[in-house]
């Protein structure tokens, strides 16, 4: 896996959402290089990981990202939040502050989780990959950017990135939406050791905002929500998620 270090300060690892690389980042990049040291996470399939033989498992990856990086601040936004949330479960010592940025523990609808989605949105894009394999993706992007007060520019930003480094992995893709659909790690909420926020977009159509501050009460943090962002404000409303991001290291125990 590879993952690029930019910046000086305390470590903070990013990881990003399906489909996408650690250069989604950019518009946080701009703003957090001269306050952290930034670790941009190539999820395996996924941009200069494309190659990578660690799977693409909420334990492996967590694992292997631990063991490369110094304990940080870990922040993951949509499927990275996955990664990101294992992390701070199973490897508490890794991870100093944990930060949720449109992302659940639980992205699909059960009956006592009526704020999922319906799962058989994940599945009907898993059926459509082998078929359209471009358009399967460019429909997430759309879905991605549903809502967002600035949802023609962020579609813009997202399509820019998502083959800037190169074709993700069609079976990397098809594992990455059944973690998105399977994975379930509410239980494990109650329990995490460090300070976390969940940051969400009120237009978001892809992860609840009432999913998250679900979660976030259940996980003892704090919950933000980006007023007129969709699933990817870090887009569109770069200078309100990085200051969000600024004002919550702070908080952190040295």
């Amino acid at each position: 896996m590879q993952i690029v270090v930019r910046g000086t300060g305390p470590a903070l690892v990013m990881l990003h959402g399906w489909a996408m690389h650690g250069g989604v980042f950019a518009p946080l990049v701009a703003r957090l290089e001269a306050r952290f040291t930034l670790h941009l996470v190539d999820l395996p399939g996924h941009g200069r990981s494309a190659d990578s033989p660690v799977a693409l498992e909420l334990d492996a990856v967590a694992s292997h990202v631990a063991a490369r990086t110094p304990p940080a601040l870990w922040l993951g936004w949509s499927l990275g939040g996955l990664v990101a949330l294992h992390a701070a479960q199973a490897l508490p010592a890794s991870v100093r502050g944990l930060l949720m940025l449109c992302a659940s523990p639980r992205f699909v609808r059960s009956a006592d989780w009526p704020q999922g989605m319906d799962d058989r949105v994940f599945r009907g894009f898993a059926e459509a990959l082998a078929d359209d394999y471009r358009g399967t993706i460019d429909r997430f992007l759309l879905l991605e950017a549903q809502g967002s007060d600035h949802a023609r520019e962020e579609l813009r930003l997202l399509r820019e990135q998502v083959f800037a480094l190169g074709e993700p992995s069609p079976q990397r893709l098809g594992q990455g939406l059944a973690l998105l659909q399977d994975s379930d790690l509410r239980a494990g909420l109650a329990a995490l050791k460090m300070p976390s926020l969940w940051i969400a977009g009120r237009r978001d159509r892809l992860v609840s905002p009432p999913a998250m501050e679900l979660a976030a009460e259940r996980a003892g943090g704090d919950f933000l929500r980006i007023e007129h962002g969709g699933h990817a404000p870090f887009l569109t409303h770069a200078d309100e998620v990085a200051a969000a991001i600024l004002a919550f290291s702070e908080t952190l125990p040295a």
